[in-house]
């Protein structure tokens, strides 16, 4: 089965085929970080949905749009947090009637809620807070909880397509995307970004499959996602002391369309 095309831009057209298509929305961006002791929340990864015969009625138009990674939040100073921003949720990319939401976005660390974006992926908290939700349900997973409360003060992993998002006690890595090799070789899509910390303490990974890892006292910003893999962004990490601008989240990473067909 021919590959006709990776589709990475919106377009009109018509098939009049039977296709297998992946659709990957764009992940959301990690959250900012100013310090206060808390851990910053990841995205979460792009929507995925994929699935074998597809309809495309002849002479029906039929639209491709590939959704854009959110924004990463912006860190600060402790005396300008009142500008510490929370990442963005990632666009939608469609295919036809088919539709992956955009990852969830990340807390910014004195976010009021500190709960991780909801999305297709759901971003991971900040601080004492619980992750976001994947939803709709059945294109990736929750978000994990961050942690406030002590030693490691790190923010929840983003949701991936393949798992949920790890909590800030436990890693805050981001959750495993999944794997397609609608292309012809396997390659592992929407993973989950990892959580920003607070002090000494290391940032989470990026899920397989794009997810961003997240920023801690040596690296402070959080990764921004992978490119058409629909990754989420790392959350913004802080060193723990001195008048330094806290870290700034990842963006997230686009999604993809790929259409398949039979000649």
């Amino acid at each position: 089965m021919p590959l006709l095309g990776v589709l990475a831009s919106a377009i009109t057209g018509t098939l009049g085929l039977s296709v297998d298509y992946l659709v990957v929305a764009g992940g959301g961006g990690g959250g900012g970080n100013f310090g206060n002791g808390n851990g910053v929340g990841a995205g979460g990864a792009g929507g995925l949905k994929t699935d074998t015969g597809f309809a495309c009625a002849s002479g029906i138009g039929l639209t491709v749009t590939v959704g854009a990674g959110g924004a990463g939040g912006v860190g600060t100073t402790q005396a300008n947090n009142a500008n510490c921003t929370d990442g963005t949720q990632g666009s939608n990319s469609v295919f036809s009637s088919i539709t992956s939401t955009g990852g969830g976005y990340g807390p910014r660390s004195n976010n009021a809620t500190g709960i991780g974006g909801s999305g297709g992926s759901g971003g991971g908290g900040s601080t004492n807070a619980a992750g976001g939700a994947a939803s709709p349900a059945g294109q990736g997973n929750a978000g994990g909880a961050g942690y406030g409360s002590g030693s490691p003060y790190r923010g929840g992993g983003g949701g991936g397509a393949g798992a949920v998002g790890a909590t800030g006690l436990a890693s805050g890595n981001g959750g495993a995307g999944s794997a397609s090799s609608i292309t012809g070789v396997s390659v592992t899509y929407a993973g989950g970004g990892g959580g920003g910390s607070y002090d000494a303490n290391s940032g989470g990974s990026g899920g397989s499959g794009g997810g961003g890892s997240g920023g801690g006292a040596s690296t402070l910003n959080g990764a921004a996602g992978t490119a058409n893999l629909g990754g989420g962004g790392g959350g913004g990490g802080w060193p723990g002391s001195g008048l330094v601008v806290g870290g700034n989240g990842g963006s997230g990473g686009s999604g993809i369309v790929v259409v398949k067909y039979a000649v």
